[in-house]
């Protein structure tokens, strides 16, 4: 399977090109496409431009019940070291998608973060998504180990 990547106007060529920077990495960087700093305070969060646009190419085994989708997710590192996160982690690019991939980071951080021209903002993971057939019925079958029990049922120890 192929990712094919077009490089948009606002992706600064002198960046390089998209990669995986190791042969054993699971995820390739995503860049802040944008043409000036932008100063994230604490508890704020952007949509940041990729300068992409992508489309999965084959072969690949696709049916109607089997797709993929990439995933971008915060970089370890500025969220350890700033806490500069993705607000909706994992952010779902989907299959059919053909539009600019863009980042919505948040600061959670206590501190103001800058984000320069062609920083790598997030991390990007090709993934496979099965899809399920949606059934409609009266009632699910509750009887299971956890039950209806939902948030914080199984206790925290």
């Amino acid at each position: 399977m192929k990712l094919l990547i077009e490089y948009l106007e606002n992706y600064d060529k002198s960046w390089g090109e998209l990669g995986y920077k190791h042969a054993d990495d699971s995820g390739f960087d995503l860049r802040a496409a944008i043409s000036e700093p932008i100063t994230l305070k604490p508890g704020e969060h952007r949509l940041i431009d990729n300068g992409i646009k992508i489309e999965f190419e084959g072969p690949f085994p696709l049916d109607d019940n089997f797709i993929y989708e990439i995933q971008v997710r915060p970089r370890s590192g500025l969220a350890a070291k700033f806490g500069i996160c993705v607000t909706n982690t994992p952010g779902t690019v989907d299959f059919g998608y053909r539009g600019e991939l863009k980042t919505n980071l948040i600061n959670l951080g206590t501190e103001d973060f800058v984000i320069a021209p062609g920083d790598r903002i997030a991390q990007a993971v090709v993934c496979p998504v099965l899809k399920a057939q949606i059934v409609a019925t009266k009632a699910v079958n509750q009887s299971t180990d956890r039950g209806a029990g939902g948030f914080g049922s199984t206790g925290s120890k």
